[in-house]
Parts: structure tokens; sequence; C-alpha cells
């Protein structure tokens, strides 16, 4: 069976999680970097792999799997164990909110788009980018830490690894990069360091991956 390729930036919130993903169900794959700050995402061969010329893509089974979020639940169906998400559809609905809270609400706004998009058009000085950044990262993690901390266990819901840890790591370390205080949200913080403990988590980390690339 071929070995599964995903196209990856290691500062890639959503590559990140799909790494994640992949190493909770011990699927091993080939790395293929495409550095976001260079712009090779852009090049035509990628742009004919993936039309969006975003990270991540993973080729896998002969299909060319794009969205991280898509990605994991492909991985899901194919790879049921260990699962990402509860089977109890309540349980699902909740693990899936609080998951999208980060993918869809927090991330998307402070992507590298949206960042060259505010220093190259809009002229905004690194001051103002950086306020930005805090600003709604600080929002979104509010109503992340109100929507997980009466159910969160050691992870962000129980006591397994879920979708919502998948996604919510990675930007606890973009939280971490651009110094945003997180006294305020400690099931957030809980939940992460059990994470971080964990192989398949540290195994995803962008220094792990900066380090052996």
């Amino acid at each position: 069976m071929t070995k599964p390729v995903l196209y990856d930036y290691f500062r890639s919130s959503a590559c990140y999680r799909v790494r994640v993903a992949l190493n909770l169900k011990d699927i091993a794959y080939e790395a293929v970097p495409v550095n976001l700050l260079e712009g090779r995402q852009r090049d035509a061969a990628y742009s004919e792999r993936n039309p969006q010329g975003l990270v991540p893509l993973l080729e896998m089974d002969g299909h060319r799997l794009t969205q991280s979020l898509a990605i994991c639940d492909y991985l899901d169906a194919v790879h049921p164990e260990p699962p990402l998400v509860p089977a109890d559809p309540a349980d699902r609905a909740h693990v899936l909110a609080l998951a999208l809270a980060v993918a869809c609400d927090i991330h998307p706004i402070n992507n590298l788009r949206v960042l060259k998009y505010l220093s190259g058009t809009l002229d905004q000085p690194q001051e103002a980018r950086d306020g930005w950044y805090r600003h709604w990262i600080a929002e979104g993690f509010a109503a992340l830490e109100a929507l997980a901390a009466p159910r969160a266990g050691r992870y962000l819901y129980g006591d397994t690894p879920s979708l919502a840890d998948i996604c919510l790591v990675p930007q606890m370390y973009n939280a971490r990069r651009f110094a945003v205080p997180l006294d305020d949200y400690p099931a957030l913080v809980r939940a992460e360091a059990e994470a971080c403990a964990h192989p398949a988590f540290a195994a995803a980390h962008p220094d792990a991956i900066q380090a052996a690339s």
C-alpha cells in the first residue's frame, strides 16, 4: 500500500491538526513541505493538486483530500480507532462545536493570508496586526472556555483526546507565539498541557517538525 503524502507547512495550524490526527490513528505518512512564506502554495504544480492553493493536502487511498477537518473526518471514517468524536449524537455535536469554534471562528481571521493583507494592502503596522491577532484569540477563547469547562476532563472533552483538542492545541501554540495572556482560560490550559504530553501531539508540534526537516 502506498504511504499517504501530506503536503505540509510546519507552522500551519491546519496542517498541525492533520499531523496530530494521523499520529493518533498511527498512520505513517510522507511529508512534503510547502513553504507558505515563500508562496510555494501558489506554484502551478501545487495549485493543480489543490485549486484553493492552501495547505494541508493529503494524498491517500487514491484521493486528494483538502480542508483539515474534512481530512480528520475521512481518517475517522476509514480508521475508526481511536475515534476523534464521540458516538453519542449530543456528545458528538458538543465536540464538533468546540472544534469549529476554533477552526471556523478564531483561526480563519488570523491566518497568514489575513495577516499579509493587513500588512500589505491595508498597510497596518506590526502593533496593529498583533493587536488584531490577540483580540480575536481572546474573544474566541473566552467563549470556548465557557463552552468547554462544564464537560472538560483531562482533555477538552472527557479523558481522551478528541477533535476538540486537535483544534485547540495549534491555536494555543499561536496564542503563545503572540503573547496572549491565558490565565482566564484554565480549562483550555489544562487540556493543552495534557494533550502536549501525548506522543501523537508531541510528534506533530512545529518545533519537532522543524527539527526533523
